[in-house]
């Protein structure tokens, strides 16, 4: 059993023998504390608070937010009518409750008879704040909070300027490992870069409450970015620390401030949230063949909207910015396709040292595939594609050597699964070298030939977490487990559910800065 699931109990037993006490003061007998559903009803009928509260009580994690004001009331019957007073109660519940219990100074009072107690402007607004500010937490981490879309990795699903609701509920919220923080805060304080905006003096570990569902193939899944334990403050999730080491090496990146600022270490849950499309989920196997996803040696279904590069050959010159926007095109990739003048490429497609002809590069769903072949000037357009067999040395596990792997022919790679065990060796200790070190805290050494977890050799070794595989729908501009792994189980956020605004970032207020026809859709 984990100190958080011990802690947890001795918190909430001492919590019930301060209120078992409390309504023995309030003229109740103490063990009514212990009947479920009855013991509320009682506590309402103590604080004289209409029973339609009740239907808050019972309402998963809104009840949360509901038994902090009961508690409040509560101790308003003890006469303890300060802020201070008050916020103690509920962030110390356990600690406070059995001291209004057993000190028998504090005596219980009929809310009928309390004094009117008026309270400044300044209390006024500080109750209201505080009311809204807690609220809006609970709301924030254990049901639904809102995200934006900030790059291109999931075009055309999911657009830049897309504002949807990211459902905790659906595979369960998980428990924040850093409680003290500042609201509404991710990492790092507002109007400063570095300044974190959270305290690690509680560090509580990895606790997840039920949901109503499980991560499943090609959900859209917000989760913490596995390679963000460790960051360069001046590159932040815009390159991986990790890949940062790998081309400057470690004493440059940790000694040259000017290009990598300090590296600092992240929680799980301060650690930037991105937006991918689930590939795979434990225990599937995971390969792509000449760009297509199969699961378990099965084609994958594909995105409706999931687009790849291409090379558009057209007869001379590049198309407008004015077509290519009537197309769909955002701005961006327009900007890209027009400082390309391609004479070639690394696989040496093409050779048009002789020729005319003027290549430009866009990313493309099929539907706008089909426009772009039907204008005049253009002669052909055609898939890019990393044939089998050439490396990239970019990609996850980082070993050229024994696999041979591109964004386009990937795999195949088993997504670990909790409770299975897997051979490993000298040859794959590299894919699950993360999972075994960073993730699931062990100490692993190779000696020669040999692997040591624990101090112990070892040949095999058991998931402790599942694990899921995630891309984004812009298979070749997505920065995504095809190059960090793994994402483990305690990195999930939520699910995304709804796009309730699409702003376009190219555009004006008022010329079509809104995206109506992108507006309150479900997202799959």
């Amino acid at each position: 059993m984990s100190i958080f699931v011990l802690l947890s109990l001795l918190f909430l037993i001492l919590t019930i023998i301060g209120l078992w006490k409390m309504f023995e003061k309030a003229a109740y007998p103490g063990w009514i504390v212990l009947i479920p559903f009855y013991n509320f009803y009682i506590w309402l009928k103590i604080i004289k608070k209409p029973m339609w509260w009740y239907l808050f009580i019972i309402i998963p994690f809104i009840q949360v937010f509901t038994i902090m004001l009961m508690i409040v009331e509560l101790v308003k019957c003890f006469k303890k009518y300060g802020l201070l007073e008050q916020a103690i109660s509920v962030i110390f519940p356990f600690f406070y409750l059995p001291y209004l219990g057993f000190n028998k100074a504090e005596t219980y009072l009929d809310p009928d008879k309390r004094p009117l107690v008026k309270k400044s402007v300044v209390r006024e607004w500080a109750d209201a704040i505080i009311f809204a500010v807690i609220a809006a937490t609970i709301i924030r981490t254990f049901l639904i909070e809102a995200y934006t879309i900030p790059t291109s990795s999931m075009e055309k699903s999911l657009l830049v300027g897309d504002f949807l609701f990211v459902s905790k509920i659906s595979y369960g919220p998980k428990v924040p490992n850093t409680p003290l923080s500042f609201p509404f805060a991710h990492h790092t304080l507002p109007l400063t870069n570095t300044t974190k905006s959270y305290l690690e003096w509680i560090n509580l570990p990895f606790y997840r409450f039920p949901g109503y569902t499980r991560i499943k193939n090609n959900d859209v899944v917000v989760f913490n970015y596995p390679d963000g334990d460790t960051v360069s403050t001046v590159w932040q999730s815009n390159a991986s620390y990790y890949a940062l080491v790998r081309a400057n090496g470690r004493e440059a990146v940790w000694s040259d401030k000017a290009r990598f600022g300090d590296i600092i270490a992240r929680p799980v849950d301060k650690r930037e949230n991105f937006i991918k499309r689930c590939i795979g989920i434990p225990g599937d196997v995971v390969q792509i063949k000449d760009r297509q996803v199969y699961i378990n040696n099965i084609k994958a279904e594909n995105p409706k909207d999931y687009q790849f590069n291409y090379d558009i050959i057209t007869d001379g010159g590049l198309l407008s910015d004015r077509t290519l926007r009537a197309i769909g095109i955002s701005q961006e990739d327009i900007d890209n396709y027009n400082k390309m003048r391609v004479q070639g490429n690394d696989f040496g497609q093409y050779s048009l040292a002789f020729r005319n002809d003027t290549i430009g590069q866009l990313p493309l769903t099929p539907d706008k595939v089909e426009l772009i072949k039907k204008l005049p000037s253009v002669k052909s357009v055609s898939h890019l594609n990393n044939p089998a067999g050439v490396s990239n040395p970019e990609l996850f596990p980082f070993d050229t050597l024994h696999y041979k792997w591109n964004i386009d022919n990937y795999g195949p790679i088993n997504i670990p699964q909790a409770g299975k065990t897997v051979t490993i060796d000298i040859n794959n200790i590299c894919i699950y070298r993360r999972v075994i070190e960073t993730f699931e805290g062990n100490k692993l050494e190779i000696k020669g030939n040999k692997i040591y977890i624990n101090g112990k050799e070892s040949t095999t070794y058991t998931f402790k977490m599942d694990y899921y595989w995630m891309q984004g729908d812009n298979r070749h501009n997505s920065a995504d487990s095809r190059y960090w792994g793994f994402v483990p189980e305690d990195h999930i956020v939520g699910k995304a559910s709804f796009v309730w605004l699409s702003l376009d970032k190219d555009k004006s207020l008022f010329g079509g800065k809104i995206r109506w026809s992108k507006l309150f859709r479900f997202i799959n």
